[in-house]
């Protein structure tokens, strides 16, 4: 069985990156994040990360997969999701709705 790799780290460029994001960018984001959880079933972090950066309407260049998961776990702290396994590994957590 594979064993869980931690996600990396944001470099600093990726830091001042995501620190210029905009209110509505950051909430673009969630919805689209939101929009691939399964009403019903557990979907893995990575899918939603992968989904949402394939078909965000005006993603910021250089956003890395990192801020997609971390926002993941910002809505899952906020109470909107519910995770199971470890959000430090994206490939190897699973989110639903409470």
């Amino acid at each position: 069985m594979e064993r869980p790799v931690p996600d990396r780290d944001l470099t600093e460029e990726e830091k001042v990156l995501v620190n210029s994001l905009t209110d509505e960018q950051i909430k673009e984001i969630d919805e689209m994040l939101l929009s691939h959880v399964h009403p019903k079933y557990s979907r893995k972090v990575a899918f939603l990360v992968g989904a949402t950066m394939s078909e965000l309407p005006s993603p910021v260049k250089g956003i890395p997969d990192v801020i997609y998961s971390q926002r993941v776990a910002h809505l899952v702290e906020q109470g909107i999701l519910f995770a199971e396994g470890s959000l430090k590994c994206m490939r190897f957590s699973e989110v639903r709705f409470p």
